[in-house]
């Protein structure tokens, strides 16, 4: 084929630019020519090209798509005011409606936000929060936090320290790492919804009661070295995609409060709708201390995150020897980002309750196929969550390809393909990826 402007482009980009978790002398990436609705237009490094539904709303945080005129209207409506400013010394109204409106959608009484640039960061940030707090309690011996095996929590040196230890991608740098206290991954479980719309979680009652033992034996281990526990709540993400019941969630409550620790809910991939519900935690019904949200918060727009506390923990902040949050990023609180995430929240209260559930009912029918190809494990779903598991690897670069030759672009992983798709996909886009889904990986993995 003739070269064209994007195969150009990824020859350019090879050897020159890292990608996620790829060597610089990786496969050249397809290059992106246009983003519109929920569509990408796609240049292969061979020079073909693909019109795509974009199952993975770019790593989960285009929700409403690309251009969306209330989105690109706020962006612009910015821009004409100010870009950025910084947050040392002052404030802008961006930024205060966007707490405002974070404190009040959040589950349980949350009072006070930070601001940071990425998920990664939220989780540094409430991880040196929860440190704050203990010293402030007078409890300055409290260094390690509780988690449980399978979670991703961001690639930062904090962050790294509290994913999966063995299969959470950071096994290079063990020497670098704090250490912290591993309980097992909470045992799997699945939500069933009947045709009458009832929801009943299912999982090994006896597994279940195993790991609740398991938990309160290392809890009362390591009380007296214990911050806080933080998990994602009943989703994992990049450590696997893993469902776990709500009661799992109600267990770490419970822990935290008799041991005197923080309970940190990173809600940065689960916030904002993607399992059922505004946040996952109200799965379990529980009210976290802590709460790092991001990806969706602006609609994948612009990198933004933030970190939501109750008043208990923002007094004791205010008490202690230092008085703040010892954190402060250069675009803390950016009011460009800080306008989109307005107005991305605005269109996600208009739509989750509707969307989420319609997308999740076709991944869940049209997916089902999947369960009987010999490649496959599992098939799962929760929300605008669909997972099909492999027996085995993905061949990443064969399924991409057979998935876009069926009008679907995917990034699979280990041996997981699936989707996270924007809310705003319509009944025939969902039956799209989940097709693509099943075709690609029968096509590759028999």
């Amino acid at each position: 084929m003739p070269e064209t402007a994007g195969t150009a482009l990824a020859a350019r980009d090879r050897g020159l630019v890292w990608h996620p978790y790829a060597p610089l002398d990786g496969p050249e990436p397809y290059a992106v020519e246009r983003a519109c609705g929920v569509r990408l237009s796609l240049a292969a490094p061979d020079g073909e090209t693909f019109e795509a539904v974009d199952a993975m709303a770019s790593w989960w945080c285009a929700v409403h798509g690309y251009r969306h005129p209330a989105l690109d209207a706020a962006a612009h409506e910015q821009v004409d005011r100010f870009s950025h400013v910084m947050f040392g010394g002052l404030t802008h109204e961006p930024a205060v409606s966007l707490a405002e409106r974070l404190t009040a959608v959040a589950p349980g009484p949350m009072a006070h936000v930070f601001y940071a640039d990425s998920g990664s960061v939220s989780v540094e940030v409430a991880l040196k929060l929860s440190l704050q707090y203990q010293a402030a309690q007078g409890r300055p011996g409290r260094q390690r936090f509780l988690t449980v095996r399978g979670g991703y929590h961001g690639d930062t040196f904090a962050a790294m320290s509290v994913c999966d230890p063995v299969d959470g991608m950071h096994s290079a740098f063990p020497g670098a790492l704090a250490r912290q206290v591993f309980a097992p991954r909470p045992p799997a479980a699945r939500l069933l919804v009947s045709p009458e719309g009832e929801e009943r979680w299912e999982t090994d009652e006896s597994a279940l009661e195993a790991w609740t033992v398991a938990v309160d034996e290392l809890a009362a281990t390591h009380s007296d070295e214990l911050a806080a526990i933080i998990v994602e709540p009943v989703l994992q993400g990049a450590g696997g995609m893993h469902v776990y019941h709500p009661d799992c969630l109600r267990e770490l409550r419970r822990v935290a409060d008799e041991h005197g620790l923080l309970l940190v809910v990173d809600e940065i991939a689960t916030g904002f709708g993607r399992t059922g519900r505004l946040f996952a935690s109200e799965w379990a019904g529980v009210s976290p201390d802590v709460i790092c949200v991001g990806k969706a918060l602006t609609g994948g727009y612009l990198t933004l995150a933030a970190v939501l506390t109750t008043r208990h923990v923002g007094d004791a902040i205010t008490r202690s020897e230092f008085r703040a949050l010892l954190h402060g990023p250069t675009f803390m609180a950016n009011p460009l980002a800080c306008a989109v995430a307005n107005a991305s929240l605005s269109l996600v209260e208009q739509g989750w309750k509707d969307d989420v559930p319609r997308v999740g009912r076709l991944l869940q029918e049209h997916l089902l196929p999947a369960a009987d190809l010999p490649a496959v494990a599992d098939v799962r779903t929760l929300g605008a969550v669909g997972v099909v598991q492999l027996g085995s690897p993905v061949d990443v670069a064969a399924v991409t390809r057979a998935a876009l030759r069926r009008g679907v672009w995917l990034r699979p992983f280990r041996d997981l393909v699936y989707t996270m798709p924007p809310y705003v996909c319509t009944d025939d886009d969902v039956r799209t990826i989940a097709d693509a889904i099943v075709g690609a990986v029968w096509e590759v993995h028999g």
